[in-house]
């Protein structure tokens, strides 16, 4: 089988050789094609492939259709939002992601942008301190829950809520488990979301909901772009100059955000799984996926069911 991986950021050289070993140890050919600039060599290098290993690389109908012998995409992190996934079931084609592999990356940024952020972007004046200020944690997935082992060692107080994960689930981590969504806002200092974008959760971080957390809340965003209502947290910044926003996926309305110096800070590009650890532990995860598909079918990690 050819297994070709297709990023256009390409994954660290430590990754690129574990993913090579895990691949041709297993019997299968491994093609590379990183740092591609135009559609067109995707769609060249797909047309063979019975495998294809990527990270937030685009996988739209039109490549689909170019991989006549495609049986499986594995999406090297968790968010699969960038492949269409309901096309891939139309074709056969199972799609997978590595749930876990980069939670605890996401999870340390969250600290470092909060720290940042509750030291007033340590601009030489007095900031707050964590120890005893109350988390919210929305989605108490592989990445919340590492958000909470965090926040624990700095002594916060820390609360969730996941609509599809059970109270006892939650509280058995050391986390008070709250009803539903606006109490999680209208309760905490700090909320964290880590929910993916789906049609019910796209644009749900509106200035009704975050308008509830409390003086001086903080609001942190590494989970979707598309969560985010824009306008109305703008808005919501512009009539709370209390509160705070820091994300490491730039809005689409970065210039507007910038103008709340202060309150406001994005990295330059979404930066939760950078790191050498999660780099090389998602691509590794990803091979090892392909092999056991090939093997026996295994489709553990399939989200196009």
């Amino acid at each position: 089988m050819k297994v070709l991986v297709a990023t256009e950021k390409p994954f660290a050289q430590a990754a690129v050789d574990g993913i090579r070993k895990e691949i041709e140890s297993a019997g299968h050919q491994l093609e590379l094609l990183e740092k591609y600039t135009e559609k067109s060599q995707l769609l060249d290098a797909v047309k063979d492939a019975d495998a294809i290993i990527v990270r937030s690389d685009k996988v739209t109908p039109d490549v689909l259709d170019a991989a006549k012998q495609l049986k499986i995409v594995v999406r090297a992190g968790a968010g699969y939002d960038s492949i269409d996934t309901a096309y891939a079931k139309e074709k056969g084609v199972v799609v997978e992601n590595t749930p876990g592999q980069n939670a605890n990356a996401v999870a340390e940024l969250v600290f470092g942008m909060l720290v940042y952020a509750v030291r007033g972007f340590y601009n030489g004046k007095s900031g707050s301190e964590l120890l005893g200020k109350k988390l919210g944690i929305l989605a108490f997935g592989n990445v919340g829950r590492n958000v909470a082992r965090i926040a624990a060692g700095f002594g916060m107080d820390v609360y969730a809520y996941d609509a599809y994960c059970p109270k006892e689930v939650i509280e058995s981590a050391g986390v008070k488990a709250v009803d539903n969504q606006n109490e999680l806002f209208k309760t905490c200092d700090v909320v964290s979301l880590h929910i993916p974008a789906t049609p019910e959760t796209k644009e749900s971080i509106n200035y009704a909901m975050v308008g509830q957390m409390r003086k001086g809340g903080v609001l942190i965003n590494t989970a979707r772009k598309e969560v985010i209502n824009e306008p109305e947290l703008l808005k919501l910044l512009a009539d709370r100059t209390d509160l705070k926003y820091i994300t490491d996926i730039m809005p689409d309305a970065n210039e507007e955000f910038v103008k709340f110096e202060g309150r406001y800070f994005s990295t330059p590009k979404k930066m939760g799984a950078q790191t050498a650890e999660a780099n090389i532990n998602a691509g590794i995860a990803a091979a090892r996926q392909i092999n056991s598909y090939f093997a026996s079918g295994d489709t553990k990690f399939q989200v196009n069911k």
